[in-house]
């Protein structure tokens, strides 16, 4: 049996039961920022899946006390906190679910959103369980999604976001790059494969920043935090194929606090 051949049996359970990613105008200052409300929305990158400790009343949403907007308000102390991202959300249940925590009041807006439109959990799935073939086929499914479909649906979130939170600096994060290349990792996926997913988070970091600077928002990308911490490094700040499964793939409280914080920090 070939490496890859065990490592896949050994993902299997797991990875049938993977989490969803759940990958302004002028920028104000810090101060002024904390001066007034500060709303966080989005997917699991947001809520702070992987990073553990999570808030007792988040539920299946688990949002963690040490996910980046948490990290931050405790620092800043804003005029007002909420933290409303969700583990599985979509840009669609972002906008139907998450846009009321908005008001005149609130004066900056985190968001990560775009990875579970396009099934990057599913891809995972695919490389991880499949053939190079189905991965890089998978892959090439989720950046047609990227390229068609999402840029609207971003459109319309954006529009929301803008409309329930007027005055606010918006700040829209992107994803990390999953692996080094030419890294440590022993098994598992093919060069080729991690290749194509890196080259997937890329074009969704440009979609996403493309989106952002049409909506006037500030996009802040976190792929320079993240570099020499992707899996295969040695130093990762992201989880492989874990237990618990919703894990996978997530950031760890390193990669909130060294990935993620500094790059929300770096745009106020």
């Amino acid at each position: 049996m070939s490496v890859r051949r065990i490592w896949a049996s050994l993902s299997t359970l797991t990875l049938a039961a993977v989490a969803a990613f759940g990958m302004a105008g002028t920028a104000v200052a810090a101060d002024s920022a904390a001066a007034g409300g500060y709303v966080a929305l989005g997917d699991s990158y947001s809520s702070g899946v992987g990073a553990g400790d999570y808030l007792p009343d988040s539920g299946d949403c688990r949002r963690s006390a040490n996910a980046y907007p948490q990290l931050w308000a405790a620092a800043s102390s804003p005029t007002s906190f909420a933290f409303v991202a969700c583990s599985g959300a979509t840009t669609s249940s972002v906008a139907s679910g998450q846009l009321g925590a908005l008001d005149a009041s609130t004066a900056l807006v985190s968001v990560t959103a775009g990875g579970n439109d396009v099934g990057f959990a599913d891809v995972m799935q695919d490389c991880v369980l499949g053939s190079e073939a189905t991965c890089i086929s998978s892959v090439d499914a989720a950046i047609a999604k990227m390229n068609n479909s999402l840029p609207g649906s971003l459109d319309s979130l954006y529009a929301g976001i803008r409309a329930g939170a007027p005055s606010a600096q918006v700040v829209v994060l992107g994803y990390p790059r999953f692996y080094q290349l030419s890294g440590s990792c022993i098994a598992g996926l093919t060069e080729a494969e991690r290749a194509a997913i890196n080259n997937a988070s890329d074009v969704l970091n440009g979609v996403l920043a493309k989106r952002a600077a049409d909506a006037g928002f500030t996009f802040s990308s976190v792929v320079d935090e993240f570099t020499g911490h992707e899996l295969c490094s040695g130093d990762a700040w992201l989880h492989s194929v874990t237990v618990p499964v919703y894990n996978s793939y997530h950031p760890t409280v390193a990669g909130q606090s060294g990935g993620y914080l500094p790059a929300f920090r770096s745009v106020l």
